[in-house]
């Protein structure tokens, strides 16, 4: 498609309790990687301790969801079982600025968590970070700039370490610039580690046959609707195209989908958004969506149709986001 956006990179569902939010997704029947949690020294000479916020992968071959949760400050050292403690080693004078770089982001985190536990996180893939934060900026997009952040990747032949770009996109709200956030969550442009890498990675051997993460459903006011697509029309570089009274940015392989708020209980029924903006669902392809099917109803989860006729896990059974399951084609 020669764009700067490709398609979903991965989406985040932050979660009040980690060790909750995993049992979540293995009875879902995804295969998550050990939850890794900084480990940092609260000061110079102490043992190092849990910081910050913990996260997990359920991993497809080009995207992945990411389960996010903070470090209890009440209980620091209580990790779910299995946990991966990552230290983090760093001379004594750059220690001030990594723990303020985990402390905004453990901030951002939290202020999700006090709008609502569900999905906060929608990062695109880019093959060139450096390119989309010039289209970006010719735009009048706000953005924090390309950072190059060394992203971890197990495989079966150990840890592989890749220097990756990313870019976080801004408000355009000028009380709220420079938060690393829009009004629905945090929305971010990644690049990917290389195909050999991805091939090698584990924790894709999904028992309810995913394959890949292929929607995301943000949910708008109705009068807001208009200025929504126009702003996502800015950061992905194309149009949006009509999908019944919902708007749709096709991907590769996946697509972004915007629909008011009137309109949310005809497309998913029985479902109502938490607050406004809000991410409220996405979709995973499938194998075979009726072993999925048996595998989420022997877990017992309610289960539901969407008018497309995607089978789905509503929010209220799912930890604060409606998890549809879609044929893959």
């Amino acid at each position: 498609m020669g764009r700067d956006v490709e398609s979903l990179h991965h989406v985040g569902h932050v979660v009040s309790d980690m060790a909750e939010g995993l049992e979540l997704y293995r009875r879902l029947g995804f295969h998550l990687s050990p939850p890794a949690y900084p480990m940092l020294s609260p000061r110079e000479g102490e043992a190092p301790r849990p910081f910050g916020a913990g996260n997990s992968h359920a991993n497809f071959p080009r995207s992945f969801i990411e389960l996010v949760s903070c470090v209890r400050d009440d209980d620091p050292d209580r990790l779910p079982a299995g946990a991966k403690r990552i230290p983090l080693r760093a001379p004594p004078e750059h220690l001030p600025r990594i723990t303020a770089s985990i402390r905004s982001t453990v901030a951002k985190i939290a202020s999700c968590l006090s709008r609502f536990q569900g999905l906060h996180i929608l990062v695109f893939k880019t093959p060139d970070a450096h390119a989309a934060a010039g289209r970006l900026s010719s735009e009048g997009v706000p953005h924090g700039g390309v950072n190059t952040v060394p992203v971890p990747v197990d495989t079966a032949q150990g840890t592989r370490v890749a220097p990756l770009g990313l870019l976080e996109i801004d408000s355009e709200d000028p009380e709220s610039a420079g938060s690393g956030r829009v009004p629905e969550g945090r929305i971010a442009m990644a690049e990917s580690p290389g195909t050999e890498v991805l091939d090698a990675q584990l924790y894709m051997d999904h028992p309810n046959g995913a394959v890949g993460l292929v929607e995301s459903v943000l949910c708008v006011a109705q009068a807001a609707l208009p200025e929504v697509e126009r702003r996502y029309a800015r950061y992905l570089g194309r149009p949006a195209r009509a999908d019944g009274p919902a708007r749709a940015f096709d991907l590769e392989g996946s697509r972004v989908t915007l629909v008011a708020d009137a309109d949310l209980e005809a497309m998913l029924p029985g479902e109502r958004a938490p607050a406004l903006p809000a991410f409220v669902a996405y979709a995973v392809a499938v194998r075979d969506a009726g072993a999925a099917r048996r595998l989420l109803e022997e877990n017992g989860f309610p289960l539901r149709v969407s008018a497309s006729g995607d089978l789905f896990v509503p929010a209220a059974a799912a930890l604060g986001v409606a998890i549809l399951f879609r044929q893959a084609a």
